[in-house]
């Protein structure tokens, strides 16, 4: 499965780790103590997140690329 959602990755001095948040899939986070781990981690979660959406079936949003926010 291609990853094609857009990842906002930062790093959080809260956590001490980076962290991914995945804003078209509503809740999908993930995070890791190098930025390469929390990458990792993301790609994982979103694959679980979209399973877990068909499973119940609900809607999986499309990848729609760069989102721009005002």
């Amino acid at each position: 499965m291609s990853i094609k959602y857009e990842l906002i990755i930062y790093w959080s001095d809260e956590d001490q780790s980076f962290v991914v948040e995945v804003p078209e899939l509503p809740g999908c986070m993930a995070d890791g103590e190098t930025y390469e781990e929390a990458v990792a981690n993301a790609q994982q979660v979103i694959k679980e997140w979209i399973e877990t959406a068909r499973e119940l079936g609900r809607p999986v949003p499309e990848p729609r690329g760069r989102l721009m926010y005002a």
